[in-house]
């Protein structure tokens, strides 16, 4: 079962759709269904019936649902298919990028995309991809234009620094930020502590122009912006690249004006002397890990274990267990193999997987055509009843176990939908992970170790030496279908 999620519904069901029997009921229980299969709570339905999909949103239910996704209400939304979302490629891909951005997922249960899933998460690759080129066009001509707007004074994009606001294109004073801009300033003279300042800020009731609490990041970055005291920068940063972080250009780029000013040039210059010391004062980094699997290893005791001077061994300082490094690591490739392709066979899982799905399919077809059969039935009956072929009192008899049974078949078919959705979505995640996982073991000899270190950062929890057995923690695992899904010597923990 997987963590706990909160998902809203989708639902778009054109009235030509329902005219051929494609019901917002049907849609609604298929996804709940899928939902309750994979242990997630349904939050909301957002209901679009009869509504065109060339352009949702800005609909009231896709503005909603969008607020609900950017607000952590919901981090999911389920739907029957790509289609029902947007039909419109561009809002698609805008979808695509907000929830991506939001680091919420979406799920079309027709395509088998599940981006909370490893095989689901390709689909924003895929999305990203299409939308590249379109980015690094306009891309290009905003850079073009923004040493020329930041020249005249101009607006180059984003929002105004902290006590500022644009008005047209003058950038004024905000008159209810400017004393709380002023105040970081002030109290950060007082403390000389970035965190002090930001805990005193948001003990007084402060917070910043989103609502959040001030950080000290948020504090340091303030007041290293030189437009409180009358210099506003622009043309200064430039994107490493989608969801990376910006740096600084060359200073002979940057495109400095003059600004009203919230504070003395003395008091801002005497806030950053204060930072230039204390940045020069700051330790290094620690070291880096030198062995492979430093700071996972753990005693039996509860104590974590090191590896002391240059013995490479990992020992505990309380009960003096001890283990090579060198071993640990071996074990630990050997157990890397174990633990992510399971014992059985890689070809035999995902058949077993296949059948599975196949047999499904085949009896949600069953199911589908019975109800086909069964409408023609009805609909003959009431034919005949209306043309008098068949008599008030036999009508009954042959018309309501057809009823009955019509009502029992829209019953199973959500839910049966659901089980194949669910396993399609299973299967082809599996296939990803277990096909990953074993092109990772073959390949782990050859990586270097700053590679073989980040995936042991990513995967591993805890390791557990003991005197005479060793247990993993590890947390990056495919959702097999099949039970054996590790041995005793294993503390196996699903991410």
């Amino acid at each position: 079962m997987e963590t706990q999620k909160n998902v809203g519904i989708w639902i778009r069901v054109s009235t030509e759709d329902q005219a051929k029997g494609e019901s917002p009921e049907h849609h609604e229980m298929r996804a709940r269904h899928y939902a309750e299969a994979k242990g997630w709570e349904v939050r909301n339905v957002y209901h679009l019936e009869a509504v065109s999909g060339k352009s949702v949103m800005q609909h009231p239910e896709a503005k909603k649902m969008l607020q609900d996704i950017k607000e952590g209400y919901i981090t999911g939304l389920i739907f029957s298919k790509l289609a029902r979302l947007a039909r419109n490629t561009r809002e698609l891909l805008d979808f695509a990028d907000y929830f991506r951005e939001c680091d919420a997922d979406l799920i079309s249960l027709q395509e088998s995309i599940d981006t909370s899933t490893p095989a689901g998460r390709l689909f924003y690759t895929m999305i990203a991809a299409m939308a590249q080129w379109e980015r690094e066009e306009i891309s290009e001509r905003v850079a073009a234009s923004v040493p020329i707007r930041a020249k005249l004074g101009k607006p180059t994009g984003g929002q105004a620094s902290f006590g500022y606001q644009w008005e047209g294109k003058e950038f004024v004073i905000n008159e209810k930020e400017a004393p709380i801009r002023k105040l970081i300033y002030e109290l950060f003279i007082k403390h000389k502590r970035k965190k002090t300042t930001a805990d005193q800020l948001n003990k007084m009731g402060y917070r910043t122009r989103n609502g959040s609490e001030f950080s000290d990041t948020t504090v340091s970055r303030l007041l290293r912006d030189p437009s409180a005291k009358g210099e506003r920068r622009a043309n200064y940063t430039k994107s490493t690249g989608e969801g990376k972080m910006w740096i600084h250009k060359p200073q002979s780029e940057w495109v400095i004006t003059s600004c009203p000013a919230i504070i003395s040039e003395e008091v801002w210059n005497e806030c950053n002397q204060i930072l230039d010391e204390q940045e020069k004062k700051r330790q290094r980094p620690g070291p880096k890990a030198i062995h492979l699997l430093s700071g996972f290893v753990y005693c039996t005791c509860g104590n974590k274990m090191y590896v002391f001077h240059n013995n490479s061994v990992y020992t505990c300082k309380v009960c003096k267990n001890r283990i090579s490094a060198n071993d640990l690591d071996d074990i630990y490739h050997s157990q890397l193999k174990t633990f992510l392709l399971t014992d059985t066979d890689i070809s035999t899982y995902l058949k077993k997987s296949d059948g599975m799905i196949k047999e499904k399919e085949s009896l949600l077809k069953l199911l589908t055509n019975e109800s086909v059969a069964i409408r023609k039935k009805m609909d003959d009956l009431i034919e005949m009843r209306l043309n008098g072929e068949l008599p008030r009192d036999s009508f009954p008899r042959h018309y309501e176990p057809l009823d009955e049974r019509l009502t029992q078949i829209e019953k199973e078919l959500p839910e049966l939908q659901a089980e194949v959705d669910f396993l399609k979505i299973q299967y082809l995640s599996s296939d990803t992970v277990l096909k990953e996982a074993k092109d990772l073991y073959d390949r782990w000899q050859y990586l270097q170790f700053d590679q073989k270190r980040a995936i042991v950062e990513t995967i591993t929890n805890k390791i557990t030496v003991g005197k005479d057995d060793i247990s993993f923690s590890l947390a990056y695992i495919p959702s097999p279908i099949s039970q054996n899904a590790g041995k005793s010597q294993r503390n196996v923990k699903g991410s």
